[in-house]
């Protein structure tokens, strides 16, 4: 009996969304080669020569989930804002690096989410 027990779809070793998302993994190769730029795609993979370009129909709707990333954002600021009422520059000092990391981050987990959702649903017959 040498049945596997994770069945013959899993991929093991495979990184979660997360960490692919912040190191830029390509989906088919784990090459660190998504992302040319913060948060730019690559146009192909370095390693495989994956087509990320082809993969990525979702760009559409990138400025709605920097719309919504905005919203929680404001919502933060205003939060903390009552709550510790810090002076203007220190709100300035903690607030633009935060906006500008969870706006790079946000988009890049986006990006990885719908590259890796594309290049699975390619690959099922």
């Amino acid at each position: 009996m040498n049945a596997d027990p994770a069945g013959p779809n899993e991929q093991k070793g495979q990184p979660g969304l997360f960490s692919a998302a912040l190191s830029g993994l390509c989906p088919r190769c784990g090459a660190k080669t998504l992302f040319a730029a913060p948060a730019g795609l690559a146009d192909e993979c370095a390693k495989c020569g994956l087509d990320f370009l082809a993969l990525e129909r979702g760009g559409r709707f990138v400025g709605v989930v920097t719309m919504l990333l905005a919203l929680v954002l404001i919502l933060a600021a205003l939060g903390v804002d009552e709550w510790l009422r810090p002076p203007l520059w220190a709100s300035f000092l903690f607030w633009a690096p935060v906006t500008v990391g969870a706006v790079i981050f946000g988009l890049r987990f986006y990006k990885t989410m719908w590259v890796y959702h594309q290049y699975e649903e390619r690959q099922q017959p």
